[in-house]
């Protein structure tokens, strides 16, 4: 009996394939959408602590809950493009509620009914006046509709934007491959801009103006989006990926007391729709009670089509094989949590660390303002993926013999590395700044926090540009990975998968700052790791803390990569799995 069967239809028609033509507007949309919402959000931090007088915890814990929710709600907008709405249409959506959520807050700025008044220069924080609770109704209004957006568009943008290059043929390839580092090169760019001139007129002109120019941003980038509406390859969707997941695990629990074929990969149920999207998977030894679900039984009936009449009793090999990818990208996703606490509590602290620094130009009476220094990360990032792409890439092919040059969890164990790296020298420059500020003379007070150490904030730019060149490695890395190993059916979901993992990071970086803070703490007293005045504070201890954890995440993550197999197509494997085929034995 002949199980595995790809039934003949007509052919479908080849989608037009416009690559380097469409990526203007594919390009262009992302980033000026990239423009817009990180020129709301980079500075929100400073925004909720003088525009709202919150206190600095909280400020840092609101903005990690929003940006938790944010990049929780890409599962959500995942699930809804491949299965009902694609991602053009789901794109299109999303991108129209961020520019109303840019809206929104650019009213809170330009109205003073809708934030509290100013805090006098001299006044203690006690004595600042809170948000009333419409007023904060009508700022987190504009958050929800930030996150509507910001779920639609994080897990979708990328896979579109892939979805323009044909991947069966080289050039195509190299057109996907190429496409995420250019990707990142404007995401670095938007944020360069955003750090800069963004964040300067927020912070030195006007927040109204300063929010209304990422809302202007964002307004051009749907235009860009659907200008180009005509020349896009549009992907529809399949159906909810997830209904596959279920059914493989209810269907291997049936099947759980069965045993095997001891040819597996030839024995199998292996029915594959002429419609599918996605590559022939070869059959992998891993999770092998997966794999019975896939055990063709008597009870089981089989459609005129070849498909499995009741596919909650039977699934096949190709669906199994599916699922595995799934399964086995988890472990790795839990070890990028880890290392993504290290790059949010990195771009929240360097703020406060910035705040009481000296951060004046030279001898001028200019001064950088604090959320800007976060941009040296950005160029960090910006200088080296085209050096990467151009140079290193090239050379590192020749010494490897392999396309990629080194492969994608490399990449994420070189990025941890550099994470470690960049703790440790976050603390110790933070140990020199706090040393400065109670030893030497300092350059005045700041309102709510303490004195400013002599510390030049240029000592910040070592612990950036480290953290920099570890998200060059590791984010890019890990959004290449998740895009890769997923089915092609799920890669909306695979990008969702990334920023999960962000969303994580966000709830646990204040979950463990809460934790710290509170143990550290002693009662009546601001004197934690964590105190609103960082020179009563001891933040190069809670570096110290994080680098450590992060050590112990690097272990874990090699156990995984060692652990872990790449997904592999049936072509790439048709000479391996002939080599195990004993024909001495029944296939059956």
């Amino acid at each position: 009996m002949e199980k595995t069967d790809k039934i003949d239809a007509p052919t479908k028609k080849e989608p037009n394939y416009r690559g380097v033509k469409a990526m203007p507007f594919v390009i262009g949309n992302e980033t000026f959408e990239k423009l817009g919402t990180l020129g709301t959000s980079s500075n929100l931090l400073v925004y909720l602590t003088t525009v709202f007088n919150m206190k600095s915890i909280t400020a840092t814990n609101v903005i990690n809950v929003f940006n938790g929710t944010c990049n929780f709600g890409t599962l959500l907008g995942a699930f809804l493009s491949d299965t009902y709405l694609g991602r053009y249409k789901t794109l299109g959506i999303a991108s129209i509620s961020s520019f109303l959520g840019m809206m929104v807050l650019t009213l809170t700025a330009a109205f003073p009914s809708l934030h509290p008044p100013k805090c006098g220069e001299e006044e203690s924080s006690s004595a600042c006046v809170g948000p009333s609770p419409w007023q904060l109704a009508f700022l987190f209004s504009g958050f929800v509709l930030l996150i509507i957006g910001a779920s639609g568009i994080r897990p979708c943008n990328l896979a579109f934007g892939a979805d323009q290059f044909n991947p069966n043929t080289e050039s195509g390839k190299r057109g996907i491959n190429s496409f995420f580092n250019w990707y990142y090169f404007t995401f670095t760019f938007a944020v360069m801009l955003s750090l800069t001139v963004v964040v300067y007129v927020q912070s030195s002109v006007n927040w109204a103006i300063g929010l209304g120019i990422p809302t202007f941003l964002m307004f051009l980038s749907c235009a860009f989006f659907f200008i180009g509406t005509r020349i896009y390859v549009k992907v529809l969707p399949e159906g909810s990926p997830l209904t596959n997941v279920v059914q493989t695990f209810v269907v291997a629990f049936k099947k759980r007391k069965l045993e095997l074929p001891e040819q597996p990969w030839s024995s199998l149920f292996n029915h594959i729709p002429s419609t599918s999207i996605n590559s022939k998977l070869a059959y992998t030894d891993q999770l092998r009670c997966l794999s019975k679900a896939a055990i063709l039984t008597r009870e089981d009936e089989i459609n005129s089509d070849g498909s499995a009449a009741n596919p909650w009793n039977l699934c096949s090999l190709q669906q199994v094989e599916e699922i595995k990818c799934v399964v086995r990208a988890i472990p790795i996703w839990i070890a990028g949590i880890m290392y993504y606490i290290v790059l949010v509590q990195m771009q929240n602290y360097v703020v406060f660390q910035a705040i009481q620094s000296d951060r004046r130009l030279g001898n001028g009476s200019f001064k950088i303002p604090a959320a800007t220094y976060n941009v040296f990360a950005m160029i960090s990032l910006s200088v080296w993926i085209p050096l990467y792409d151009r140079v290193v890439l090239p050379y590192l092919r020749r010494i490897t013999k392999n396309k990629d040059g080194i492969s994608i969890l490399q990449r994420f164990g070189i990025g941890q590395v550099l994470a470690i790296l960049t703790m440790l020298v976050a603390a110790v420059v933070e140990t020199k700044r706090r040393s400065l500020a109670l030893t030497r003379p300092t350059l005045g007070v700041v309102a709510h926090k303490g004195t400013v150490s002599s510390m030049s904030g240029n000592w910040l730019i070592p612990q950036l540009t480290l953290v920099g060149l570890s998200e060059a490695f590791a984010v890019i890395g890990l959004v290449e990975f998740f895009y890769k190993q997923f089915p092609e059916n799920m890669r909306s979901f695979g990008g969702s998968f990334v920023f999960c993992g962000f969303a994580m990071a966000s709830y646990l970086s204040s979950l463990l700052s809460s934790v710290v803070d509170r143990i550290t703490t002693r009662a009546g007293e601001d004197s934690g790791w964590l105190s609103e005045d960082l020179n009563k504070g001891r933040l190069d201890y809670f570096y110290y803390l994080v680098a450590g954890l992060e050590v112990l995440n690097l272990g874990y993550f090699l156990a995984c990569a060692k652990w872990y197999k790449y997904k592999t197509t049936e072509d790439t494997a048709m000479d391996v799995a002939l080599e195990k085929i004993d024909p001495q034995k029944p296939l059956v």
